[in-house]
């Protein structure tokens, strides 16, 4: 028999593999998971997660598929938080301070508690790249949100309400309209493809089974 833990998913105790993970852990339990689930490898942010340990103060967030069951582990997931997301048209928003006075305003009313980074499943200075936000300064903002996954675990620990995800995709698309600088060859490739250039190619991919798709990708050439 493998050495087992208990742990306790919404409330309800389970005798589980101590070696797996709290999604595979849930699925050993009999849950069946058709949302919440997405990627399963860490990054669609799909499977967030707050879990507190027996006998701590602590509440911990994490993603389910990355964190291994822990003795006493007390779990409820958290698969949508609902973030504010402002309708704007990329083209025509400011590109300075202003847009985000505009559309996320709440920024401004950041307490500088610091849940936010405490509570980040990915370890992001989330609280810094607010500020950046607050600022105007898009390119920091952007490169410090940057592996960002949405999970949104931020914002339901925010005492302001801001939904730092959503500020954080604003200043990444302007940043990447705007400020960073342009790619020719990423360009061209976009024009191709909206001219359909490469539709028999994706129409001839979509034919193949996974098993051969799996084995073009492994060992596709990779342009230096």
């Amino acid at each position: 028999m493998e050495k087992t833990v208990n742990i306790f998913l919404f409330g309800k105790k389970y005798a589980v593999p101590e070696n797996l993970t709290i999604m595979t852990a849930m699925e050993y339990a009999g849950y069946q998971l058709v949302r919440g689930c997405g990627c399963r490898n860490g990054f669609c942010g799909a499977c967030a997660t707050i879990y507190r340990i027996k006998g701590e103060r602590e509440l911990h967030a994490c993603l389910a598929c990355q964190t291994t069951v822990e003795e006493g582990m007390y779990i409820a997931t958290l698969p949508f938080f609902p973030l504010i997301k402002q309708v704007y048209d990329i083209n025509e928003i400011p590109v300075n301070e202003q847009v985000m006075m505009q559309l996320y305003p709440e920024i401004y009313a950041c307490v500088g508690c610091n849940a936010c980074t405490k509570a980040c499943t990915q370890e992001l200075n989330v609280m810094q790249y607010i500020a950046y936000a607050q600022r105007g300064d898009f390119a920091s903002c952007a490169e410090e949100s940057f592996d960002c996954v949405m999970c949104g675990v931020c914002s339901s620990r925010c005492p302001a309400g801001i939904s730092h995800p959503q500020v954080a995709m604003l200043a990444r698309r302007i940043n990447g309209k705007y400020l960073a600088p342009g790619c020719g060859h990423l360009e061209e490739r976009v024009r191709e493809v909206n001219e359909g250039s490469f539709n028999e190619l994706i129409e001839a991919l979509m034919e193949k089974p996974v098993e051969e798709l799996k084995e073009l990708y492994n060992t596709r050439d990779i342009e230096k």
